[in-house]
């Protein structure tokens, strides 16, 4: 009976978790609960749809000619030497990933409640699974762009690839990593203030206007230009298109003033996440 026990792995749940705690030899223990995760959420979106995965190409289409339309055509605000469409693709299919990803990771705590309540497993491995089914659009999204890329460039309206082009992964992971933190620092908070739920949706339609989608940053006056820099994500659509586009305003200084201020919102997210993934279920 004893050598029965000895050979059988435990695993030891502690509630006593340290106030930063990030354990990715967990987290990789569960890799295969989080494809599990990763692989219902992308075919729950287009399940019983007509059009199916072609969804993700048709929403950044109509919504590049609206802006198109709007911006272009009514509103006659330039987008420099970028074609007017590949330049609102550009920033429409970052800005979807990164609203759709953090409205879904907002609500971790409160749609996974009755799962959370049942069986243990990391919570994190919800919001990750939320953040990595995200970029299989997104990538399907980004391919739409190389073609359309493809198209101005025969047409010769658009440069030849760059060696900067190497730095797109890095540009989208840090996107990700920027909605991650942030979605699951509001689904903290949602457990006991459920009126950010409706905040968010709001907030993220301001937070578009506030950020490089619709126009040129070169239109932003140059008085307003530093605080317009910190708004997190626009170094990111600003680095992005540099690397297709070769045409920016961003600085170093922007950089390392944005990874500074997401860093800081990544070590505060998980410090509220380790606290709240304990007693949530008292509040939800």
């Amino acid at each position: 009976m004893s050598n029965k026990l000895e050979s059988e792995s435990f695993s030891l749940i502690d509630s006593k978790t340290r106030i930063f705690h990030l354990n990715l030899s967990e987290l990789w223990q569960y890799k295969d609960l989080i494809y599990y995760f990763v692989k219902r959420d992308f075919v729950s979106f287009y399940k019983q749809t007509i059009l199916g995965p072609l969804w993700y190409l048709v929403q950044p289409i109509v919504s590049s000619v609206v802006l198109f339309v709007v911006f272009t055509k009514i509103a006659k605000l330039p987008t420099g030497t970028v074609p007017p469409f590949l330049f609102y693709l550009s920033g429409n299919i970052l800005w979807m990933y990164f609203a759709e990803n953090l409205n879904r990771t907002s609500d971790t705590f409160i749609v996974n409640s009755s799962i959370f309540g049942k069986v243990y497993f990391p919570r994190l491995t919800v919001p990750i699974s939320t953040t990595l089914s995200g970029l299989i659009s997104f990538f399907i999204q980004y391919a739409l762009f190389l073609s359309v890329y493809a198209y101005y460039y025969f047409q010769n309206q658009v440069p030849f690839f760059t060696v900067w082009i190497f730095l797109t992964p890095f540009a989208v992971l840090y996107l990700a990593l920027i909605s991650f933190s942030f979605g699951i620092m509001i689904s903290s908070l949602t457990t006991k203030y459920r009126d950010l739920r409706f905040i968010l949706r709001f907030g993220i339609q301001l937070w578009m206007f506030a950020s490089p989608i619709a126009y040129s940053i070169q239109q932003v006056p140059k008085h307003y230009l530093s605080i317009y820099m910190l708004n997190p994500i626009t170094p990111v659509i600003e680095g992005f298109r540099f690397i297709y586009f070769q045409n920016t305003l961003l600085t170093l200084d922007d950089l390392l003033c944005n990874f500074i201020i997401n860093g800081t919102v990544l070590v505060l997210s998980i410090l509220l996440f380790n606290r709240v993934e304990k007693s949530f279920m008292d509040t939800v």
